[in-house]
């Protein structure tokens, strides 16, 4: 049998699981989604959102890229974070990174990777930034778990730096927004850190809102 119709009937199979549990499971899912998270992650097969927190379809809005990253040009990815904040009110958005990632391997190397070698720019800009604190972890292997961790910070730190966050912490003291990292060699995720709408932003990417500006009158009534 072809691989994919395996795929097409287990997808059968779990229909009539869920249909087992509650007749109108489909019908209620059908009339809208209203999750409480966004989930920001790695397009690694080995990290599905769902099963690694142990969530149902509607409970997780979902975004994945190679090495989940925040690019502030990226606007497949700002169209879903303002989708998710603005639409949907999440409380949370998660980073979450993995460790052993291969985004964040390749892009403390120096081998030519064609088109990827763009998108993995922004990592070894965070290795610059950390390259002190990197470079003095001897061990290859505990130096990428540390560079994943650094990444899924900076990422953090990158979600903060948006208008569509800054102003929903603003107008509505939402979303929250964690640094996770999954850890394929155990199943299990760490917490790594977390911002919330009283954390501080450097003043250079603080934004101001039109809301915080006095109003400027003038003859003219469409300026």
């Amino acid at each position: 049998m072809d691989s994919y119709r395996k795929l097409l009937l287990a997808n059968k199979a779990w229909v009539q699981d869920r249909l087992s549990i509650r007749a109108d499971y489909f019908e209620r899912m059908a009339n809208e989604q209203r999750p409480e998270f966004l989930w920001i992650g790695c397009s690694d097969s080995r990290v599905p959102a769902e099963e690694v927190t142990g969530t149902e379809p509607g409970e997780i809005f979902v975004h994945r890229n190679i090495a989940n990253l925040v690019i502030a040009t990226d606007f497949n990815l700002l169209s879903v974070l303002q989708f998710a904040v603005e639409v949907l009110e999440v409380k949370h958005v998660i980073v979450c990174g993995h460790y052993n990632c291969g985004g964040v391997k390749n892009a403390m190397g120096n081998k030519h990777l064609g088109l990827i070698n763009k998108w993995l720019r922004q990592l070894k800009d965070t290795y610059r930034i950390h390259s002190r604190e990197l470079e003095s972890i001897r061990d290859e292997s505990a130096r990428l778990d540390r560079f994943v961790e650094l990444n899924v910070s900076e990422q953090v730190q990158n979600l903060a730096e948006t208008s569509i966050i800054q102003k929903s912490w603003k107008k509505y003291k939402r979303p929250f927004v964690h640094g996770w990292v999954y850890d394929l060699r155990t199943g299990l995720i760490k917490d790594l850190s977390m911002m919330t709408p009283d954390s501080h932003i450097e003043d250079i990417y603080r934004f101001k809102f039109a809301e915080d500006s006095p109003k400027q009158f003038s003859e003219d009534p469409d300026v």
